[in-house]
C-alpha cells in the first residue's frame, strides 16, 4: 500500500498542489485547522506521516499544533512542517520537539515525496496496524523503497510528458468527497478493478482534469463551497469534460432535490451509506 499521509494548515496553495501531483505517489487527505477535526483525522485515517503546510499562522494556532503533536500523533509518524526559513525558525523556537521534517520554501512537490519517502522508508518499522472497522479490508504489503521511488519516476514522467502519456490498461474512477473516509471506503471497494483518484472538493477535483483524464466521476451531492450541482455544471460547460460520465453519491433523499439532481442528467445517483454491490453494478453499467 501507499504511505498515508494527511494535509493541514493555511496554505492551500500548496496543499493543493500536492494533492494534484502526488496523488499517485501517497495516500493523501487533508483537514481543517480545528483541534476536533485534527484529532478525528489523526483517530481514524492513521496517518504516516502529518505534513503541516504553513501561511501566515498565529502564535496560538502554532501552539495547538504543538499540543496535537504532543498529544495526539504516534510516536513513529513522520510530523514534517512546509514553510519559509522565518516560519520555520519560529515554530521551532516554541517547542524544542516539534517537526521531525524541515521542507523550506522554496521546495517542489519532487522534493517533499523524496524527503518523505526517504524518512518513512529509513524511520518505520514496515507494519500497517491501521483499525480496520470502517474498511473491513486486509491491506496489501507495504512496497519497498525502490519500488516506491521507481513507480514515483514513472507517474511523474507521464505528468511531464502528456496528460495522456501513460496509457493504462485498466479504466480510471476519480472520487470527489468532502468526507475522508467515504473516500477510503470506495477506494477500497474498487481499487483491485479500476485505477482511484481522490479530490476532497471540487476545486481539486477540476484542477486534476486540467492534466490528467478519467473515465468516470463518482461525485458527492453535498459539500462546503461548492456542491455537487456546481461541481457538474463546470464539467458540462467544459469542452474537455463535457463527456465524462458522472454518477452522484448523496444521503439526501428528498424527493424534490433528487428531482433537481436528475434534471443535470448524470448517469447514475447511488444513497448513502453506498452498498458495495449496487456500487460496482453501476459502475458497470456505465464503463464497464
Amino acid at each position: 500500500m501507499k504511505y498515508r499521509v494527511l494535509l493541514m494548515g493555511n496554505n492551500r496553495a500548496t496543499i493543493d498542489d500536492i494533492f494534484l501531483r502526488l496523488n499517485d505517489t501517497f495516500e493523501i487527505q487533508n483537514t481543517s485547522n480545528r483541534f476536533e477535526d485534527i484529532a478525528s483525522h489523526l483517530k481514524y485515517y492513521q496517518p504516516h506521516a502529518v505534513i503541516y503546510c504553513m501561511h501566515n499562522e498565529t502564535r496560538e494556532t502554532m501552539s495547538q499544533l504543538i499540543t496535537i503533536k504532543r498529544d495526539k500523533i504516534k510516536r513513529k509518524t513522520l510530523f514534517a512542517v512546509v514553510a519559509t526559513q522565518e516560519d520555520c525558525d519560529e515554530f521551532r523556537k516554541m517547542s524544542a520537539d516539534t517537526a521531525d521534517l524541515e521542507l523550506v520554501k522554496p521546495v517542489t512537490t519532487l522534493q517533499i515525496a523524496d524527503r518523505v519517502t526517504k524518512y518513512l522508508d529509513r524511520n518505520l518499522n514496515i507494519v500497517d496496524d491501521t483499525v480496520e472497522d470502517v474498511i473491513g479490508h486486509e491491506e496489501k504489503a507495504m512496497p519497498t523503497q525502490a519500488n516506491q521511488t521507481q513507480a514515483f519516476l514513472n507517474n511523474l514522467s507521464s505528468l511531464l510528458a502528456s496528460p495522456n502519456a501513460a496509457q493504462n490498461t485498466r479504466k480510471h474512477i476519480l472520487v470527489v468527497d468532502d468526507d475522508f473516509r467515504m473516500l477510503k471506503l470506495i477506494k477500497r471497494y474498487l481499487e483491485d478493478s479500476y485505477d482511484i483518484a481522490t479530490a476532497i472538493n471540487g476545486k481539486v477535483a477540476l484542477k486534476f482534469l486540467e492534466n490528467k483524464m478519467t473515465n468516470l466521476i463518482l461525485l458527492d451531492y453535498e459539500m462546503p463551497e461548492e456542491n455537487g450541482p456546481a461541481v457538474l455544471q463546470k464539467l458540462r460547460t467544459n469542452p474537455i469534460t463535457n463527456e465524462i460520465p458522472v454518477i452522484f453519491l448523496t444521503g439526501i433523499n428528498d424527493r424534490k432535490k433528487i428531482q433537481q439532481v436528475l434534471a443535470l442528467k448524470p448517469q447514475g445517483y447511488l444513497l448513502k451509506p453506498i452498498d458495495h454491490d449496487k456500487l460496482v453494478e453501476a459502475i458497470e453499467k456505465t464503463i464497464g
